[in-house]
């Protein structure tokens, strides 16, 4: 979770200990204070971007930064190309798995990627797109609220919700 996330979260959570007029009045505080913040960001990307791409660029690669310019719709690279950039870097440990991930689209705030190679159907692929897939992808846009992958096995679950392991002929002879 980014700092961003938690900053976001704790106001979520001070805005709801709120009632009534009040709450209504705190949120338009809150609001108010996200647009004057905004327009301020958004002038100072226009300035240095005009002036120092690379800058802007190197800036928009901070975590605090990123989340700051993505909430406010300024980042200077669009969502897709930063997931493709992000795909990009979990593709060598896909490929060490004879596998790989394509982009099928983002359609509000849902990216959606297809597993090929021998990572399609593997019951593995779960782990791989939860956890090698999805980091880098929320990493580099945290605006995508959801990442469905095709070809990823559900896993099943047996007492106690545990993962149940797949069972694989024994590739050793027993005599």
């Amino acid at each position: 979770m980014t700092e961003v996330d938690r900053v976001g979260e704790r106001i979520e959570q001070l805005l709801g200990e709120f009632g009534g007029a009040d709450a209504e009045l705190a949120e338009d505080l809150v609001h108010t204070l996200l647009e004057f913040y905004g327009a301020g960001l958004a002038r100072i990307v226009d300035v240095v971007g005009d002036a120092d791409r690379p800058l802007l660029d190197r800036l928009a690669e901070d975590d605090h930064v990123r989340g700051l310019l993505v909430l406010h719709d300024l980042h200077p690279r669009s969502t897709h190309e930063r997931v493709t950039e992000a795909l990009d870097k979990v593709r060598p440990y896909l490929g060490s798995h004879a596998g790989d991930v394509e982009l099928v689209g983002i359609d509000d705030g849902v990216l959606r990627l297809r597993l090929q190679g021998t990572c399609d159907g593997c019951p593995s692929s779960t782990v791989t797109a939860k956890y090698a897939i999805e980091r880098v992808v929320r990493e580099a846009a945290p605006e995508i609220s959801d990442v469905v992958v095709e070809g990823v096995v559900p896993e099943e679950t047996g007492p106690g919700g545990r993962p149940l392991l797949p069972l694989v002929p024994c590739p050793v002879e027993i005599s």
